[in-house]
């Protein structure tokens, strides 16, 4: 089995083409293991769509399947463009979450950066409280679930004791991404991200749209503006319009190509 290993800000993926196989948890499992494996925080597989350029299915660490993903949406946009399957500039991706559209900022004949119509996102419930003194945390779904905790001290927090916590709360039955935000100004955040399904990551596309729309639903960072989300990874730009849809801009890397026997 081919595969390219790509990143968004760190966030690593290994891209396969071709249809989900029939064992694809204890595969993608087995791949992503940084030790037995080739390492990586999930597979994605690209597929032929019926309704739009592309289908992607995406796999965590643990063999989990995810609803989307931002870094990993950026990379296929890239790869796509790169290995010349799909030699356009704005391009449509089918996800479990629904359709995502890509525009590629195309230099030299390379793809230097993705901008991600995010769809809309929208609050779960309202906050809830957190134990153990972890402040309240905001439900927020970007078609897969996120819970966002402001606090000034996001930097210094725990995130291997707060994070699975968190994931494994009996209140999210299916496990829930952990954002930690400081805000910076009313452009700017700081996020730290544990990832359902993988653990802390340097950066989560994903979350990066929710920590921007919880801010400006929570009156922190303003609507219709370009917030930079930085992350341990580098820097997103997110823009939550007045209709909730968000956009997500940023970059994707190619690391290397490789083959495994399965």
């Amino acid at each position: 089995m081919k595969f390219t290993k790509m990143h968004g800000l760190g966030n690593d993926f290994l891209l396969i083409a071709g249809p989900v196989p029939e064992n694809a948890a204890h595969l993608c499992a087995a791949l992503c293991d940084r030790r037995l494996g080739v390492g990586a925080d999930g597979v994605i597989f690209v597929s032929r769509s019926q309704t739009t350029d592309c289908r992607m299915n995406i796999f965590n660490a643990d063999g989990s399947e995810a609803g989307m993903c931002g870094n990993g949406i950026r990379c296929v946009g890239k790869f796509l463009y790169e290995k010349g399957m799909l030699q356009k500039d704005c391009l449509t991706v089918e996800t479990q979450s629904g359709v995502r559209t890509l525009r590629l900022r195309i230099e030299h004949g390379q793809v230097a950066g993705v901008a991600a119509d995010m769809g809309r996102v929208r609050l779960e419930q309202a906050p809830v409280t957190l134990p153990d003194g972890m402040g309240t945390g905001i439900p927020v779904s970007v078609g897969n679930p996120h819970l966002v905790i402001f606090s000034d001290a996001a930097e210094d927090l725990p995130l291997s004791v707060l994070g699975p916590a968190i994931e494994h709360d009996p209140r999210f039955p299916g496990g829930i991404n952990a954002e930690f935000v400081r805000v910076l100004s009313d452009t700017k955040l700081r996020m730290r991200v544990w990832e359902r399904g993988c653990g802390v990551t340097p950066a989560c596309g994903t979350g990066a749209c929710a920590s921007a729309f919880a801010a400006v639903k929570q009156g922190l960072c303003p609507a219709e503006r370009r917030i930079e989300v930085v992350l341990d990874g580098g820097s997103l730009f997110v823009t939550v319009n007045a209709d909730d849809r968000v956009t997500m801009e940023g970059p994707a890397a190619t690391v290397f190509e490789g083959e495994v026997a399965i």
